[in-house]
């Protein structure tokens, strides 16, 4: 079957790695986040849309300097060219998911933590799930 058909907030919330890849399509890619209590994603831009959802816990989205409290049920939409932040403020794990519009990542990378993420030069190269 093309496309992907799951319950997506059972994943994000099972999900224990800081980036997990689970579909890349032509032009957007799912991902799902786990940021552990006083993590964050780190101050990023990237040229492309990018969208958001929190399933679990509570934190920051920081948009151009503008700081807004998040929780389970925000979804946080970024628009390319903006400096973005998501900050876990909470004393539990966050849990998301994010779309990216065009892809970002390689399809299928996991980066068990944020460290091994920010070591990994790695590109989205054109190859998609199917």
């Amino acid at each position: 079957m093309k496309g992907f058909v799951q319950n997506i907030e059972n994943i994000a919330i099972k999900n224990e790695d800081f980036r997990q890849v689970l579909y890349t399509a032509k032009n957007c890619q799912l991902v799902v986040m786990s940021l552990k209590p006083k993590e964050e994603i780190g101050m990023e831009v990237h040229q492309l849309d990018q969208f958001f959802r929190v399933e679990e816990g509570m934190g920051e989205a920081v948009l151009d300097g503008i700081h807004r409290i998040i929780s389970a049920g925000f979804c946080v939409l970024v628009p390319a060219g903006t400096n973005h932040n998501i900050i876990n403020t909470g004393s539990t794990s966050m849990k998301l998911y994010t779309l990216y519009s065009p892809p970002n990542h390689r399809d299928g990378v996991v980066h068990h933590t944020r460290a091994e993420a920010e070591a990994d030069d790695e590109q989205f190269d054109g190859k998609t799930t199917e």
